[in-house]
């Protein structure tokens, strides 16, 4: 029916171009092979004709031309609009071990994927005699007290001098505070976990001369604290609160996770405008693991009882208006297709929030868009 009107406009076109003068003068073009002039003819003709299939796929529709399409009735909904960004996992509990005191390693008690406790021994550096000098002190000390004890009894029965009894005391506080001094040196001999977790990597060896350095003794990780940390634009501040549930897709895994907003950042970086956040997840299978990637999507608007529609079922026409077809005269599985003009919203997850033009229990067309027009018969 198309191709019908196409012929009969194209006919109407040639006869209004001029009658019997204008067809005279293309045939004088043709015998006198003037180009220039062929092809500038040529040219109004084809424009003439564009616009007029233009109008014809829009305006003109045939009485009992048909088309089958999907539909679908609206219900209202929760909208929810997303930002998605990227980041990287990461753990607070991701250490490199170092020793606290250069020497012999004479003791390595862990190895590699051994799950140790917060406080347990890895291993101890050789003392350098401060075991014996913790033994000298702890005997000086006891003297001290003893010496102390008895003097205290004699002032106590108002016997002997004050001095002599602030002197036994000052001896005794001076000796105590040795030996504590020592232990706490001697206690940084024993290298003990930072925290629970597994030992990941074991870099030297018993016997070996140890001291704090770049790579340390062994790497302990904690897999159950982790975290996304990533960095957020400053349009968005005051959007994102500690506590915001974000929803977090590790593409590596082909797994998504629920996590919360735990920190939001207060400095404002000035070479990309963006503050940073991090976002707690959850980890009982441990398959998280530091520096890998992960897509997050944080809810920053929400409408209750919105009307939403498929993204690509909004059109615009040439006046730049946006529209959908809905479906008039619905009698069963037929009816009209109807052009209405809607106000969008924000775009989601392939669905876009309808703020005016629609209403529920409205049908509309879902699939076959693009080819009914205003007026046109619906099978469905």
């Amino acid at each position: 029916m198309r191709k019908i009107l196409s012929i009969t406009a194209l006919s109407i076109l040639l006869f209004s171009c001029g009658g019997k003068e204008n067809n005279q003068s293309i045939d004088d073009l043709i015998k006198s092979k003037n180009t220039k002039e062929l092809q500038a003819k040529k040219a109004l003709i084809q424009a003439d004709l564009a616009k007029i299939d233009d109008a014809l796929a829009t305006l003109v529709v045939a009485k009992d031309e048909e088309a089958l399409v999907s539909v679908a009735t609206i219900k209202d909904t929760v909208f929810n609009h997303y930002l998605e960004i990227q980041g990287n996992v990461d753990t607070k509990e991701n250490i490199l071990v170092q020793p606290e005191f250069s020497g012999n390693l004479t003791s390595l008690t862990v190895k590699a994927g051994q799950r140790v406790s917060k406080g347990q021994i890895l291993g101890r550096v050789d003392d350098a005699g401060m075991s014996q000098q913790l033994a000298s002190l702890e005997n000086q000390y006891a003297l001290a007290k003893t010496s102390f004890e008895r003097q205290k009894n004699l002032w106590d029965k108002k016997i002997g001098s004050e001095i002599q009894f602030l002197q036994a005391q000052t001896q005794m506080v001076s000796a105590q505070k040795g030996v504590a001094q020592m232990r706490a040196q001697l206690s940084k001999t024993v290298i003990r976990a930072p925290f629970s977790g597994t030992i990941d990597e074991v870099f030297v060896e018993k016997g070996q001369i140890v001291a704090p350095s770049q790579l340390g003794l062994m790497r302990i990780v904690n897999l159950s604290n982790m975290y996304v940390s990533t960095s957020v634009p400053e349009t968005y501040i005051g959007k994102l609160k500690v506590g915001t549930e974000v929803d977090v897709f590790l593409t590596s895994l082909g797994k998504a996770y629920k996590g919360r907003v735990r920190q939001v950042g207060n400095y404002l970086n000035p070479n990309n405008r963006s503050f940073g956040i991090e976002v707690s997840v959850p980890n009982p299978e441990n398959l998280l693991r530091p520096n890998q990637v992960a897509k997050l999507k944080i809810i920053d608007y929400t409408s209750k009882n919105a009307i939403v529609v498929p993204t690509n079922v909004v059109q615009e026409d040439g006046e730049k208006n946006k529209f959908v077809f809905t479906v008039a005269n619905s009698n069963g599985k037929t009816g009209t297709a109807k052009k209405v003009l809607v106000k969008i919203g924000k775009s989601s997850d392939n669905v876009t929030e309808i703020v005016s033009g629609l209403s529920t229990n409205e049908i509309i067309v879902t699939e076959g868009v693009n080819s009914i027009a205003d007026g046109m018969k619906l099978n469905f």
